[in-house]
């Protein structure tokens, strides 16, 4: 089975939040899983940023979902298989 690690994350526009600073909005491109081959990057799709794509992205620790949300049965990152 295998893990999400990290999930790759692109800044790909900006906001201004409620205390008037201003915030990256981030889109997710894809993930790093670790499998039974070792670890791996997975690419889901290519960025579409305001002023065009500089080629950085970031790693953030994957957040939980919430199925109920879904309508799937309760589950986690380990059901994955590569």
């Amino acid at each position: 089975m295998s893990k999400i690690k990290k999930e790759i994350m692109v800044a790909v526009d900006k906001y201004t939040n409620a205390q008037g600073e201003e915030k990256n909005r981030f889109k997710r491109i894809g993930v790093i899983i670790d499998t039974k081959y070792g670890e791996k990057i997975k690419i889901e799709n290519y960025p579409i940023v305001v002023g065009g794509w500089d080629g950085w992205a970031s790693l953030f620790d994957p957040k939980p979902v919430d199925s109920k949300f879904l309508n799937l049965p309760e589950t986690n990152n380990d059901d994955i298989d590569f």
